[in-house]
């Protein structure tokens, strides 16, 4: 299992046309994959542009090439000011964890 972290800017005006999308997107994705979906932003913005973040905890591994193609399926990436970045995260193992 792998935790999934997609961040990227999106322009004040366009927030309101891509939300649907990505909500769709989401929502197929837990329906069809069995996965946890969250969007979030940063509070505010900076320069017109705010940062979203979708999350997938939990995933199953392989799965940042299932959300690749959701995301070209669902017509994200006109919207995004900028590249779409993936960062995969997985749990630390108790054996590697400093003793305190």
């Amino acid at each position: 299992m792998i935790d999934l972290y997609v961040y990227y800017k999106v322009r004040e005006p366009d927030a309101a046309a891509l939300a649907p999308r990505v909500r769709a997107m989401q929502a197929a994705l837990a329906a069809g994959h069995r996965v946890a979906v969250q969007l979030k932003r940063r509070p505010g913005s900076k320069d017109g542009l705010q940062t979203w973040m979708e999350v997938y905890p939990g995933a199953p591994d392989g799965f940042e090439a299932v959300l690749a193609q959701a995301a070209l399926d669902a017509g994200l990436d006109p919207l995004p000011d900028g590249p779409r970045r993936t960062e995969i995260f997985v749990d630390l193992k108790p054996e590697l964890m400093p003793c305190a």
